[in-house]
């Protein structure tokens, strides 16, 4: 994300958006960040997520997810954070863990601000979720996130993340 951040194509770019390659935009998101940063004193933020897939538990999981973001001001990457610029660098971007490095993003971007929650969806993919059973993959995501928060090296996080077993 942080190479993405210096690519030529985003140098000039006053917004950058953050997005999952399984996770789909809505339309005129573009528009839609640009204005709620434009009428806020906040410096980034992030969209509510819907879960796609088959289950109807996936439902449920994103209203919590989405409820739990608001709630605390920690945004995941599925839901597509955007930040200024400007606060991107403040906050020297990302830190180069494998794993919870949105989590560790948006602790330290919520001290320039409270993330703007957009109402608005992306959808993000359930695949991870149908494999391996939606009950088995909260219990596996709030495991690693509880590990994390009591000093776990995200490097093995992220081992236990690939192979949830």
């Amino acid at each position: 994300m942080n190479c993405g951040a210096r690519a030529p194509e985003a140098a000039e770019a006053d917004v950058l958006l953050f997005l999952h390659a399984d996770t789909v935009l809505p339309p005129e998101a573009d528009r839609i960040v640009l204005r709620a940063l434009s009428n806020s004193l906040r410096v980034w933020g992030r969209f509510d997520v819907e879960i796609d897939g088959e289950s109807p538990w996936l439902r449920i999981v994103a209203r919590l997810m989405n409820w739990r973001s608001r709630a605390t001001g920690i945004a995941t990457g599925d839901q597509a954070i955007f930040v200024e610029r400007s606060s991107f660098v403040a906050l020297e971007g990302f830190a180069p863990i494998p794993l919870m490095e949105d989590i560790d993003f948006s602790r330290r971007a919520k001290r320039l601000s409270r993330p703007i929650a957009l109402r608005e969806r992306v959808v993000t993919s359930g695949r991870r979720w149908q494999r391996h059973g939606v009950w088995r993959t909260i219990l596996l995501m709030w495991r690693l996130r509880l590990a994390y928060f009591f000093g776990a090296d995200p490097r093995e996080l992220a081992q236990r993340y690939r192979d949830p077993r």
